[in-house]
């Protein structure tokens, strides 16, 4: 297999094939097969991450892992690794478009999951798709992914699934169809958007084009069923399984290598990811638990670190002048109950969403705004070490 080595590659998701550099060295971004990571997987990309990069090892927003601070001279034996355990595909432009988020209890969906995986690995046409373009696979319950935004969306409902498109509004659900279809009208979706590209996702089609996509589609559909959409993250111990977040996103590789070890003594299988940057694991033990947050990892929802979305920050990032995850920590320590983002820069890529407090990283201070995202107008500046004067009730000038 040929092994690609571009480097500096902006404005995309970093891959195995074509990494990012960032302050830190080089982002690899490792994309597990039908949502989840074999424990054996796992161990490697722990003793890879501390070996090979700075063992930081990160949960994104898509359900993917990413290893941070890693070498041009260290990829050949990055990639010979990962190629081993099939974790690498034949060429950076399938790795791009292979963005299939998968509910991470799911059982039944996960071979859709992996039909699509198949499709956009064979399917040579769809490596035009842009790189964020990204398919969501649900099956419903506490843990379900339906609320998230992805390009298309298949979610179990009974025994058919329902059919969603991205919009600005959110996603628009088109219809049902039968399992065993499922897959073939997400790809057919996804050529229905290339017939009308240049867009970025699908909703920034034109609304002309938007409507012709939906009125390709809903012959293929039945009417649809709706369903509730109130799943979330869950964290401790749930029904058949446990959940554990990391704070802020971020492993070390020694915390990856103890929760695949975790998993292994209560007889699971694997890892499974989520877009709330939390691991769940098919194996209701308490000492699974006990053990994850002995090795400093989160395992209750009251966690005041939950409240916070960080990125990085200085100095993995070069786009940031302000330690973010230090701050946000100090930050946790007050005992604020709403949300709080804390940005390196104005790119806001830890969150898009509104935060009830945002502080944005600028020349080694935090422009502070209330119920924003990053790119809101400033309403004043705080010095990196007065932090906790932008809480609520805190004295400031």
């Amino acid at each position: 297999m040929s092994m690609a080595m571009a480097i500096d590659v902006r404005g995309w998701c970093p891959g195995i094939l074509q990494p990012m550099q960032s302050g830190d060295g080089l982002i690899v971004r490792v994309r597990p097969h039908g949502g989840a990571f074999a424990l054996h997987e796992a161990r490697v990309l722990a003793d890879l991450a501390a070996r090979l990069g700075n063992g930081h090892v990160d949960l994104t927003r898509r359900a993917n892992l990413q290893l941070r601070g890693l070498s041009e001279q260290a990829l050949p034996e990055l990639q010979t690794a990962l190629g081993r355990l099939s974790l690498v595909d034949a060429e950076a432009e399938v790795e791009a478009v292979r963005n299939v988020m998968v509910a991470p209890l799911a059982r039944t969906m996960r071979q859709v999951a992996e039909a699509i995986e198949q499709r956009l690995v064979e399917d040579s046409r769809l490596r035009a798709l842009p790189a964020k373009f990204g398919v969501l696979v649900d099956e419903g319950g506490p843990l379900s992914i339906a609320n998230e935004r992805a390009d298309v969306a298949l979610r179990l409902v009974g025994r058919d699934v329902a059919l969603g498109l991205d919009t600005l509004d959110g996603t628009q659900w088109l219809g049902m169809c039968a399992l065993d279809v499922a897959a073939d009208i997400a790809v057919s979706a996804m050529h229905l958007f290339l017939d009308r590209t240049p867009a970025r996702r699908m909703r920034d089609l034109q609304a002309r084009d938007h409507a012709a996509v939906v009125a390709a589609l809903v012959p293929k559909l039945s009417q649809f069923v709706p369903f509730e959409t109130n799943g979330a993250r869950r964290l401790g111990l749930l029904d058949g399984a446990v959940g554990i977040a990391a704070p802020f996103g971020r492993l070390e590789a020694t915390q990856l290598r103890r929760l695949a070890d975790l998993a292994g003594e209560a007889v699971a299988t694997e890892l499974r990811l989520s877009p709330w940057r939390a691991i769940y694991i098919e194996a209701p033990s308490e000492a699974l638990l006990r053990g994850a947050r002995d090795a400093g990892l989160i395992v209750n929802e009251s966690d005041p670190v939950l409240r916070i979305e960080a990125c990085p920050g200085a100095p993995d990032c070069k786009s940031a002048s302000v330690d973010t995850r230090g701050d946000a920590r100090r930050l946790a320590a007050h005992g604020f109950t709403g949300s709080i983002h804390v940005s390196g820069c104005a790119k806001g890529c830890a969150r898009t969403a509104p935060s009830d407090l945002v502080l944005v990283g600028e020349g080694g201070r935090y422009r502070l705004a209330h119920n924003a995202t990053a790119q809101a107008a400033t309403e004043r500046m705080v010095e990196a070490a007065d932090i906790a004067s932008a809480l609520p009730g805190a004295a400031h000038g």
